[in-house]
């Protein structure tokens, strides 16, 4: 990160130390444990990735913690350093050529391809479901040697009452790519915890193997976290062995140390990943917001041993914005992270581009609208 002070969780007041502002039960204690071999720390007090510790034991889901109030009770984000370290990641060097092909493959096998419109219809999810099979042309990929390399999106994403079409689809096209759906009263939230729980368990129920709830912000801007973690401790009940994806709604949350709280909040009850954005928002998936929460990550998998996974959503158009936020986990996570398994991309329009760029990339050409009909 170049030395950059971009994050300092300290009360205000204190030194700008990482792992030395944490007020916790029974005296006040170092949040960090100590680094291990390869890691170091950067001029800002940061902890660099390194190499993290290997997690003994880990379960694939997160088993979450009872509720730690102490762990975001004196949580201070410097948000101009924020800013001006999203600022520097956007000047990053893009890649070019066959290196750029190659982050933007990955990108395709991280995508959650989405369809969240009051008109959707089975038609149109049929059609999502068959792009999902098939993202990219055959013979671009022939063309790079990929075809045979089972280079699919991650999961689709839709609402509720499209489960059946979709996993039906799924099933009709003979691949294994898992169903997401959006519940708990996405995308605002404001749904009695009742309906909320219900509305998962149907979603489970009709074939959904992943879930993306929404958090009640209300909670957030008013300091009630035991009442958050208490509901998504529920939601995550519901899910039963559907993963869970908790939206944060970020653009709604006030302040970015609302962001780290409300990330650390949903990671002690369970969440598998946590996200961004509904998409709905006036303002979703930001490089700032990203950096706040991928911290937010892996200050949880050093105190527990866990990796919760990371999803932007929301705005997400283009193969450079998608590259950027690979990039971008890969500084602040590492390469462990850069699988379907912890990262997701939450896009609806992303996959055109990236196709776009990939035409070009093997025929030395820009496509026209008929060469990428199913974009």
């Amino acid at each position: 990160m170049g030395g950059s002070q971009a994050f300092n969780l300290c009360s205000p007041g204190s030194p700008p130390r990482w792992g030395q502002c944490q007020a916790r039960p029974g005296g006040a204690r170092p949040v960090s444990p100590p680094l291990p071999a390869g890691a170091g720390r950067d001029r800002g007090g940061l902890r660099r990735a390194g190499k993290p510790p290997v997690a003994r034991g880990m379960a694939a889901r997160n088993p979450g913690t009872k509720l730690e109030l102490g762990w975001i009770s004196k949580v201070y984000v410097n948000q101009p350093a924020v800013v001006r370290h999203a600022e520097q990641i956007q000047k990053w060097r893009t890649v070019k050529g066959n290196w750029q092909a190659a982050w933007l493959l990955k990108a395709v096998t991280c995508i959650d391809l989405t369809t969240l419109s009051g008109d959707d219809t089975p038609s149109n999810v049929h059609r999502m479901c068959f792009k999902a099979k098939h993202p990219i042309r055959e013979d671009l990929l022939k063309a790079m040697d990929m075809h045979d390399k089972g280079i699919t999106v991650a999961a689709v994403c839709v609402y509720p009452a499209r489960v059946t079409d979709a996993v039906n689809s799924l099933k009709a096209a003979g691949c294994n790519i898992p169903v997401a759906s959006v519940a708990a009263g996405f995308p605002s939230g404001q749904t009695p915890l009742e309906t909320k729980l219900a509305e998962i368990k149907l979603a489970v129920q009709y074939g959904a193997r992943e879930i993306d709830i929404v958090i009640s912000r209300s909670l957030v801007l008013s300091g009630q976290w035991e009442s958050l973690y208490e509901e998504i401790r529920q939601c995550r009940e519901a899910c039963g062995e559907a993963h869970m994806k908790t939206i944060l709604a970020t653009g709604e949350l006030g302040s970015l140390a609302n962001v780290y709280k409300a990330s650390m909040i949903a990671m002690m009850a369970g969440s598998d990943f946590i996200k961004t954005s509904t998409g709905k928002e006036v303002e979703n998936a930001t490089l700032p917001v990203g950096v706040v929460m991928m911290r937010a990550i892996k200050e949880f998998y050093w105190q527990t041993g866990s990796k919760v996974g990371f999803k932007p959503a929301g705005g997400i158009r283009t193969a450079k914005e998608a590259i950027t936020w690979l990039m971008l986990v890969k500084d602040e996570l590492g390469v462990e992270w850069l699988k379907p398994e912890l990262f997701r991309l939450g896009a609806s329009s992303l996959l055109e581009d990236i196709e776009k760029q990939i035409f070009h990339h093997v025929t030395g050409s820009y496509a026209l609208q008929h060469d990428l009909a199913m974009a």
